[in-house]
Formats: C-alpha cells, structure tokens, sequence
C-alpha cells in the first residue's frame, strides 16, 4: 500500500464518525419518539402498582384496657420510739427479723421507779387491814361511818398512785405494736432516748397495698372490689390484687383519683416501696371488629382506612372505639369480611393499583 492509499483511508474514517456525531445530534422521528414513550410508559405503569399486606376482618373479643403506674405500699407502718425519756438498757430484737404484737423490743432504765412500786406495794397490806378493822367496829358502832370512809379512800388512793406507776413503767417498755418485720436498729444500748428518738422501723408487708392515680374521667368507675394485675420491673409473671378504697374527692391540680388495692403477699416475696405497672380489664367486648393501629391513616381530623377491591385501594371514613396496644375497634364504617390494607398506607391514594404480598 502506498502512501496516498494509506492517508485516503484515514480520511474516509475521520468524515465517518464525524457523520455519527452529527447524525446523534438531530431531532428524532415520529416513530422514534413513539418508541420512547412506550417504553417510558410501560416503566411508569410498573411503578404505579404498590406491594402491600392486607388483613380480612373478622368478629374477635376485644378488652379495654386502663393502664396506670403505681407503688406498693405496706399495710402498716411505723417509726418505733419510746414515751418517756431513759437510757436503753436493753435491746431485745435481731434488725431484719419478724416479730410479734406485745412482744418485748427494748427498755430504758426504770429502777426508780421499781423503787417507788416496792414502796408502795408495802404499804398497800396495811392499808387492807385498816379497812378491814374498821369496818368490823363499825358493825358494832365501835367507830363513826365517817373514820370508815377515810380508811376506805386512802386504800383507793394507794391503789391509783400504784397503778399510776405501773403505767409509768411501762412506758418505758417498748414493745411491737403489731406483727410485722423491724428494719434497721438506729440506738445503741446505752443510748439516751426521748420520745423524738427512733429506735427502728416496723413494717407490715403480708398483705401489701397497691396505690395508684387514675384520670378523673374514670372516676366513676373505680369501685371497691374491681380486680386488677400488676407487674413488677424485671419480672414477668402478673400479680393479681383487688381494689378495697377509693379517695373521696378527686386531685383538684393533678385530676387525678387515688385508689388503693390490696395484695395478699403471702410469701412476703414482694416489699414495699417498689414501683408497679397496673393494668385495670374495664370491659370486654365480643364479636367486635378491631383493625392494627398502622392501617388507620388521619386525613383533616378523621379516620379513615383503605380497603382492597379489585385490585385497588379505596378509602372509607371509620369511627374508632376503644383502643389496644395493637388494636382498634372500629365501630362504623367496617363490615366482617372486609380486606383492609395494612402496610403502605401512607403512599394509597383513591384507585391505586395494589398487589397483595400477604393477607390475614
């Protein structure tokens, strides 16, 4: 090949591709552009149908359900101190322990007044016999009815001031005013102690108080004797108590009830001052028609769900009733046998093409 063969060939293939630029460049045809929108078409018809899982409904029981937080509460309490002033000589019971009503929990020092007892226990047999005596010589007119009564009364008087200190005594006696468990010691024998000086605490756990607030809306239907269960943070089982008192009046600030329920606490495996969840069963609906929370959609203050026909979606306006943690009731605008849809709900629109994935 010569040399100007050679460089005639090069120039045909430059003007070649110079034309394929050229020719990209230019306006297409009708049946160019035809195409393009087919295909363009048939893309944005795929994308229009929507993947979505639906649900058929049917009649099923439904619970209201009232929720609450609360706290358990002993059935007595009660800081322990004596109701006199002393030093502790004796303390008589072990902190963390169960103890019983009467029994002996510590002592201040009373030896004065064991002393003033004796004293007064001695004189006591005498003062018998005077009585005695002169009331025999009265019988016989031996004495007036007047040195009688004056012997009379001062036994009564020597009775009083014995009972008198018997009383005294024992308020220097502490003992447990109810069956329960005492807590922490805070004395020591030795312990100068007044009637501000607490000593321990006594608490009454079996059975347990169940304290807790409802809205005032719901006031009218917290009435003694309703059932409920509790639950207990880190534990899974439910605990069931029963309410027996209801406040009087209603929180003027927090709009709130007070109502209190009572837990037997038998094993005593519960103790006070832990935090409750409370769950209160306040009716029981059959054969009502309840939807998953997620297929209601809200459009300008109203409730509406998006039903399958056809292939398509269409909206309709439900009202709703009592809610779950899951579930609604829809009270008009629903029939048993109606396919809602479930999923998707924020991109429906009125006739959109939907494809079910799954249905319930």
């Amino acid at each position: 090949m010569n040399k100007k063969i050679k460089w005639s060939l090069i120039g045909f293939i430059g003007i070649g591709l110079i034309g394929w630029g050229v020719y990209s460049q230019l306006p297409k045809t009708n049946k160019d552009l035809a195409e393009v929108d087919n295909t363009s078409k048939t893309q944005a018809k795929g994308k229009q149908v929507l993947n979505v899982n639906a649900k058929i409904i049917k009649p099923e029981s439904l619970t209201d359900v009232l929720k609450t937080s609360g706290i358990l509460l002993p059935d007595e309490e009660v800081d322990l101190s004596f109701e006199t002033s002393g030093k502790i000589v004796e303390i008589n019971f072990m902190e963390g322990t169960q103890v019983k009503k009467g029994q002996l929990l510590a002592k201040v020092n009373d030896l004065k007044m064991q002393a003033e007892l004796q004293r007064l226990q001695a004189q006591l047999k005498l003062a018998e016999d005077r009585v005695y005596r002169q009331q025999t010589l009265l019988k016989r007119d031996a004495v007036s009815q007047e040195a009688y009564e004056q012997v009379k009364t001062d036994l009564a008087t020597l009775n009083a001031d014995i009972n008198i200190v018997k009383e005294n005594i024992a308020l220097t006696e502490l003992r447990a005013p109810f069956d329960g468990i005492i807590g922490l010691r805070q004395v020591s024998v030795g312990t100068y102690a007044s009637p501000t000086t607490i000593v321990a605490k006594l608490t009454k756990i079996s059975p347990l108080k169940v304290e807790f607030a409802v809205p005032e809306r719901y006031a009218n239907d917290m009435k003694k004797g309703i059932n409920l269960d509790f639950f207990i943070e880190g534990e899974l089982n439910a605990y069931q108590a029963k309410v027996y008192a209801v406040e009087s009046t209603v929180d003027q600030q927090l709009h709130q009830l007070t109502v209190r329920a009572i837990y037997p606490n038998h094993d005593q495996a519960l103790l006070p001052g832990r935090y409750a969840s409370i769950e209160l069963k306040k009716d029981e609906i059959s054969n009502a028609i309840a939807i998953p929370t997620e297929a209601i959609v809200q459009e300008l203050g109203k409730d509406k769900v998006y039903l399958y026909k056809s292939g398509k979606a269409e909206p309709v306006d439900v009202i709703t009733g009592i809610r779950t943690e899951a579930e609604v009731q829809v009270v008009k605008g629903l029939q048993v046998g109606d396919t809602i849809i479930t999923s998707g709900t924020l991109q429906l629109r009125t006739g959109l093409p939907v494809k079910l994935d799954n249905i319930n």
